[in-house]
């Protein structure tokens, strides 16, 4: 019988049944990242690690702290409050300050986000036709977000005084008598709703009208010479693809509404009788606005406000997750 032999380096050929069997591939091991990358990666990551630990992990681990516990002013110094759980959120959840502080928390927010978007947006739309000085009447809608919060607080205070407020003044011109809107309990949460409308439009403005800026201008052109009229255009092109942006707006524009301090407490601190008093002044004022502070509280109600803004970013990540699935 003879022999055959294969030259070195080829493999036999594979005919039938008793052909030779090709070897396993080989593995070869996972590259390892040196340790020089891996030291730069971790040297770029601590700043940020550093900054989030000391400015929020810390922060909100102490108000957590405050809140678990029963602080006065000695024991705040001193670092020996006693544990009491959840005590001080059962003293919140029965005082008569916490339905009226709810409501009006509530109330705030919706208020303030509906008329910051729906001005914000239609002021978008209006800039967005590029008008001769559109750049330069834009740039004047960022005033009252450049201006800082007391002075904007502290000149609406000006305006809606009800003896010598340009406000009444106007309305005495059209034969309107004046409105207490500092002092009476019907108009104070009015009064700062209004404020914080106007400090919060500028902030709408630049991120949707930077939105509508990625929308193709082909769309447009289509949907006119199919007829649409511009209410149709905005209905069906602006509108929807505006979603994701709108999304992130409305979140931001939550977070910062919920926890709005400066504005009532400049204009009204949350008065008269509680009638503008929300979760944000009612906890400054548990803290730090009584000659005996009540540490515990103050740092229950603040934590209302963190599990509130959590709920609703995390209702906003698990929208955004569905519409990306879809």
């Amino acid at each position: 019988m003879k022999q055959t032999t294969h030259p070195p380096g080829r493999r036999p050929a594979l005919d039938g049944i008793g052909a030779a069997a090709a070897p396993p591939p080989v593995r070869t091991a996972p590259r390892r990242r040196p340790r020089s990358r891996q030291w730069a990666a971790w040297a770029f990551l601590a700043p940020v690690t550093l900054y989030l630990g000391l400015f929020y992990a810390y922060p909100l681990y102490r108000n957590l702290d405050l809140s678990l516990r029963h602080y006065t002013v000695r024991s705040f110094v001193q670092g020996n409050a006693p544990f009491t759980g959840l005590a001080n959120y059962r003293t919140v959840l029965d005082d008569p300050t916490f339905g009226p502080a709810l409501t009006h928390t509530v109330v705030f927010t919706a208020v303030c986000l509906f008329f910051q978007y729906a001005i914000g947006l239609a002021l978008a739309v209006f800039f967005n036709q590029h008008f001769r000085l559109s750049a330069t009447l834009r740039a004047l809608f960022l005033v009252p977000w450049l201006l800082p919060l007391i002075v904007s607080a502290s000149t609406w205070s000006w305006m809606l005084n009800s003896d010598s407020g340009i406000v009444n003044a106007a309305l005495h011109v059209v034969g309107i008598g004046p409105v207490n809107w500092l002092t009476s309990p019907s108009w104070s949460l009015t009064s700062v709703i209004i404020a914080n409308v106007w400090i919060g439009i500028p902030f709408n403005l630049v991120v949707l009208y930077s939105g509508l800026q990625a929308i193709p201008a082909s769309l447009y052109e289509a949907a006119a010479l199919d007829g649409a009229s511009a209410w149709r255009r905005f209905w069906h092109i602006t509108f929807p693809l505006l979603r994701p942006v709108s999304a992130i707006t409305l979140l931001l524009g939550l977070v910062y509404t919920l926890k709005v301090f400066d504005i009532i407490w400049i204009m009204t601190k949350g008065g008269p009788a509680d009638s503008s008093t929300t979760f944000a002044t009612w906890s400054y004022r548990l803290g730090f606005g009584n000659l005996l502070p009540a540490f515990g509280p103050g740092a229950a109600v603040g934590n209302l406000l963190v599990v509130a803004a959590l709920v609703f970013g995390l209702v906003y990540l698990r929208v955004q997750r569905k519409q990306y699935a879809s």
